[in-house]
């Protein structure tokens, strides 16, 4: 069996990173996200084990002194953090994963897993991005001015990702995203483990 592809997928806020991704996951099989440990209280509706796997802090920061992590974070008040076990059973089962993270959590996982493929999602313009922020209809203009300003700060460092998809178009960008998982999937290295059986077949001496 083939071991799949770690993928760290970042994007400022209002770029459309997790619609894309949960679009990605219902066009493409054998892909699926990675769930975050956080110390944060579950919001309304989400699911320990599903959105996220809420610990406490002392259990986090036991997780971090053992070296649990791939990437881990402090945002605000709060802790998140990427679990290297799960990530490398899942990888070691066939199937491609997905870091939502941002450009630091980036450069933590490919220091530590330098064989991921980094993609930033960017919007296509900085009126689109704050059209977008406006248009949910729950911040005011005092918090828009911040998160456009957290929102240039990220993409400043779109140079340190291995592939860009702008999300002017939503179907294209998914096009774009979902052909980027396919072409990986093609290398020779990933249908070499796929097709061991074939090849061997392709290439016995006729008997």
């Amino acid at each position: 069996m083939s071991i799949g592809t770690l993928y760290i997928i970042s994007a400022p806020s209002g770029a459309g990173k997790t619609s894309l991704v949960k679009a990605l996951l219902e066009k493409l099989a054998g892909v699926s996200v990675s769930v975050s440990h956080t110390t944060r209280a579950a919001r309304p509706g989400e699911q320990n084990g599903l959105d996220y796997h809420f610990v406490e802090k002392a259990e986090f920061e036991r997780l971090v002194a053992d070296g649990e992590f791939l990437e881990h974070a402090q945002v605000f008040d709060n802790y998140y953090g990427t679990r290297r076990a799960t990530v490398l059973e899942t990888l070691e089962s066939g199937t491609d994963v997905i870091l939502e993270i941002d450009w630091q959590g980036a450069r933590q996982v490919y220091k530590a897993f330098p064989q991921a493929v980094r993609v930033f999602i960017l919007p296509p313009g900085r009126e689109a991005l704050r059209q977008r922020l406006t248009g949910r209809g729950q911040d005011s203009e005092e918090v828009i001015n911040r998160r456009m300003s957290d929102a240039v700060s990220e993409m400043s460092h779109y140079n340190e990702f291995d592939y860009l998809v702008f999300n002017d178009d939503f179907d294209v960008a998914l096009d774009e995203l979902v052909s980027l998982l396919r072409a990986r999937r093609l290398r020779s290295e990933q249908q070499q483990q796929r097709y061991a059986s074939e090849l061997k077949g392709l290439l016995e001496p006729a008997g």
